[in-house]
């Protein structure tokens, strides 16, 4: 793992974006995953039910950490409940929960009750089973990172999460996702304690969700979150703009006493970068 201390988000996020790929071979080599990895591999194919999933503890460990779970994994019983839900039902189980992630477990693992029995057919499909891993090693990716730094990690999973966004909704069922755009939009964290409809209201008020398809625009965004969330966190790092500007607001007079300015985050984020 590279180590991030000392720098800021946009540093830290460029130096992860240049390393992933030995990172992820990294992760995908180290004994505990690799195992994982054999294992899910070797016996997925033989889970065609909940039940045989939930019995077999390492295939469902491997499961809940890919969608990030493993805080949930202790909860056999809701989770067994969950995937044997009927989505179509508003009063099922996995629509009563409000956890986006749960909702991204059940379907993607595709399991469907007929007859009475719940079973799926994508744990047959090889091409499932490799998308599955993928997605395994990408949240070991991600959280290896946010273990080191929080802002960093909440930019990997608006990347992540972005192609799946299509409303403002969808952004105010993720604490991540929804914290980032609040910091990256200029909002202030107190606007939780508003409805969801108003909420939603002030960021249309300050971004179309449409230009989250567009690279560029999320790119921009995520600039911004950096700069912002480095300012307000006080990361003092050589060449933050943001950090720059305050510190100098301080000391240029009254005795040191603070003074208030106005920073335009957009001009802060275009301003030149060296190459790491």
């Amino acid at each position: 793992m590279i180590p991030l201390s000392g720098l800021g988000t946009q540093m830290s996020l460029k130096l992860v974006d240049a390393t992933r790929d030995r990172q992820m071979q990294s992760i995908e080599r180290s004994p505990v995953h690799a195992r994982a990895i054999t294992s899910f591999r070797e016996r997925i194919a033989d889970v065609q039910t909940v039940d045989q999933l939930i019995e077999d503890q390492e295939l469902y460990a491997f499961v809940m950490r890919t969608y990030d779970l493993e805080d949930q994994i202790f909860g056999k019983a809701m989770m067994k409940k969950v995937l044997e839900s009927d989505i179509d039902d508003r009063t099922a189980l996995v629509n009563r929960l409000t956890d986006p992630r749960i909702r991204d477990l059940y379907k993607g693992m595709g399991f469907e009750t007929v007859d009475g029995k719940t079973t799926s057919s994508n744990t047959l499909d090889p091409a499932w089973q490799e998308a599955m891993i993928d997605r395994y090693l990408d949240r070991q990716f991600i959280n290896a990172q946010a273990e080191q730094s929080e802002t960093v990690g909440i930019a990997l999973e608006v990347r992540q999460k972005a192609g799946e966004i299509g409303s403002w909704l969808d952004v105010l069922k993720d604490r991540d996702v929804s914290s980032f755009f609040r910091t990256a939009l200029g909002l202030p964290d107190s606007m939780v304690q508003l409805d969801v409809d108003r909420q939603a209201a002030l960021f249309a008020r300050k971004f179309d969700i449409e230009k989250l398809q567009d690279p560029k625009e999320l790119e921009k965004l995520t600039r911004k979150y950096a700069a912002i969330a480095d300012a307000k966190g006080g990361t003092a790092v050589a060449g933050n703009a943001a950090v720059q500007l305050m510190q100098g607001a301080v000391s240029a007079g009254n005795g040191g006493a603070f003074v208030p300015i106005t920073l335009d985050i957009t001009a802060i984020t275009a301003l030149p970068r060296r190459t790491y």
